[in-house]
């Protein structure tokens, strides 16, 4: 039986090219990027030519690149930097666990964090922005939601936000690589991301820095990355991580396009199962995520009933999956409990086909039926 992914907001399959290039880069490369003699310099043209290709995808310059060891590790280090000289911290309430956690623990700490509501569909409510932001120091807001897709009105809230003189971050792992992403456009002070988002390996990540903000480092040691970030560089995985960002760069129009209309098909069926329902922004969400209402049918034993027949899908964030609570992301936009638990949520990659669009519908239909 061959199997259809379709959790990609978890984890991508990296491509061929990048195993290609960590492949070479730990049979050749292994010279240490901070080392002086020829191995070593050979290693840091790896690295210098991965922090281009990095910079490349965010229309930003390469000195404004920190490798990190993924998303989680960039948005802490952009919280603390964004509030480095004291401050309140103003953020959303749909944020990834990697930013709610994180400002969790500096309100333990004695920092003012405002979390700001979204509407029904998922998208931050401008109109409570403005109030929030006086005398803040930091704002992050969310690209795009991991369990919803829904995309936020970022440049917007950062042209607000500077107008107060307010820092803007970004967590921009799941949109990066999917959506065109422009730092100058967006106006954003730091942006993170994460490599096994968009196809490169696990256990990198970076983020995007303006050039002459003020950082301290969150791991002290050694003078690595511009002594922001000690610690010998994982080079195989930051090749790779160029490699995926130079190839989604490449691609993004065609991929988008044609996930996209895969996207419209799965949803078109999935809709035309009496019940079901869509969550989240009919059009202003990333072009591969699908998350529907399943009345009466508890989101985990639909998943379990599909992963049997060979079709790998989600209840939510991989980063809240061994959690009994219901989204809080579904609650946010004001589902009760039950219904919160009744949904799943379906993710779309450049891998996927027609016919295992067409399979899952199929076999979703029957699994319904079956269990209703």
């Amino acid at each position: 039986m061959d199997r259809i992914y379709l959790d990609h907001n978890a984890t991508t399959r990296p491509l061929p090219e990048v195993v290609e290039a960590m492949t070479a880069c730990l049979r050749d490369g292994f010279g240490n990027p901070s080392s002086v003699h020829a191995f070593g310099q050979s290693a840091r043209r790896l690295l210098d030519r991965a922090r281009e290709q990095v910079a490349t995808l965010l229309n930003a310059s390469p000195e404004e690149i920190l490798f990190t060891s993924g998303g989680t590790e960039a948005d802490n280090q952009a919280l603390r930097c964004g509030l480095e000289h004291g401050g309140s911290l103003v953020t959303s309430v749909i944020e990834h666990p990697a930013i709610l956690n994180t400002c969790r623990f500096l309100e333990a700490k004695g920092t003012r964090v405002t979390y700001l509501p979204v509407d029904e569909q998922g998208i931050l409510r401008l109109d409570t922005l403005g109030g929030a932001l006086e005398g803040a120091s930091l704002l992050s807001l969310m690209a795009a939601n991991n369990d919803l897709g829904t995309l936020q009105p970022l440049a917007e809230a950062a042209a607000l936000a500077r107008t107060q003189g307010v820092l803007v971050h970004t967590d921009a792992v799941q949109a990066a690589g999917r959506i065109p992403l422009d730092v100058r456009t967006l106006g954003v002070d730091l942006l993170s991301l994460s490599a096994h988002k968009l196809h490169g390996p696990k256990g990198v990540g970076a983020l995007f820095v303006r050039r002459a903000l003020p950082l301290r480092p969150l791991i002290q040691g050694g003078s690595q990355e511009r002594r922001l970030r000690a610690g010998t560089e994982n080079l195989p995985g930051i090749v790779g991580f160029g490699v995926a960002c130079e190839w989604a760069r490449q691609r993004m129009d065609a991929n988008c396009e044609g996930i996209s209309a895969l996207r419209v098909r799965l949803e078109e069926g999935l809709l035309s199962i009496p019940g079901f329902r869509l969550h989240g922004h009919p059009a202003l969400r990333l072009p591969n995520t699908v998350n529907v209402g399943l009345p009466g049918i508890l989101g985990a034993d639909l998943l379990l009933n599909l992963d049997l027949e060979g079709i790998a899908v989600s209840v939510g964030s991989a980063c809240s999956s061994e959690s009994r609570e219901p989204s809080y992301v579904l609650k946010a936009l004001g589902i009760p409990d039950l219904e919160a638990r009744q949904t799943l949520r379906f993710s779309l990659g450049f891998e996927n086909t027609e016919a295992e669009i067409s399979r899952t519908i199929q076999v979703t239909r029957e699994i319904v039926q079956r269990l209703r």
